[in-house]
């Protein structure tokens, strides 16, 4: 526990930039609240930098992704207010297989990349949490109910990863969005219901 308070203590700037607004950006989705987007420009930003000086090169990489479908979320998500689209769509029996062999397959790829061509100590633990936040980014984007199951999931391993590699305020902020995908799901699949009595 006294560890876990010293890494408080020295947390740098980036971090607690990279923290508040993404714990802002995440809550924002969760209520489908369009600003969520450019406040998650922000916290990408500052997560990559941070992700790339401890060696979380998947990470690093993963916000490079969430920026560009930070863009192209901002401007779907108005496109379909605009069009009156229904709010939240959900994945068919299909697409779950798709998403599930999506995930897998890319935590594979990742994994033996950042194995085979980085110094990271945790290459496929990397890889497998980038690979599931890139599909549960893409299936956010397209506002699809789903994106909060993998969400829950990948939090849920972000949170001991982050406390490995001595980011404790990470962690922290990985337990609260664990709380708040949760919530998400909920709010997310209300509406979906509502819209599809």
């Amino acid at each position: 526990m006294q560890l876990f308070w010293n890494q408080l203590v020295q947390t740098s700037f980036l971090e607690w930039l990279g923290t508040i607004t993404g714990f802002l950006c995440v809550y924002l989705a969760a209520k489908q609240h369009i600003l969520n987007w450019p406040v998650s420009i922000i916290s990408v930003v500052a997560y990559a930098v941070l992700f790339y000086d401890y060696k979380l090169y998947g990470d690093a990489v993963l916000q490079i992704y969430f920026l560009g479908t930070a863009i192209y979320g901002w401007y779907y998500w108005l496109k379909r207010k605009e069009q009156h689209e229904k709010p939240v769509a959900s994945l068919s029996g299909g697409s779950y297989f798709a998403v599930i062999i999506a995930v897998a397959i890319l935590s594979v790829v990742l994994g033996a990349f950042l194995d085979r061509y980085t110094n990271s100590d945790v290459p496929y633990i990397d890889g497998a949490c980038t690979a599931t936040s890139f599909v549960a980014q893409f299936l956010m984007t397209r506002k699809v109910l789903q994106n909060w199951i993998l969400w829950i999931i990948v939090d849920a391993c972000y949170v001991p990863l982050y406390l490995y590699k001595e980011l404790a305020l990470t962690a922290v902020l990985y337990s609260l969005f664990l709380i708040l995908a949760t919530i998400g799901f909920i709010d997310w699949r209300r509406t979906w219901r509502l819209e599809n009595k």
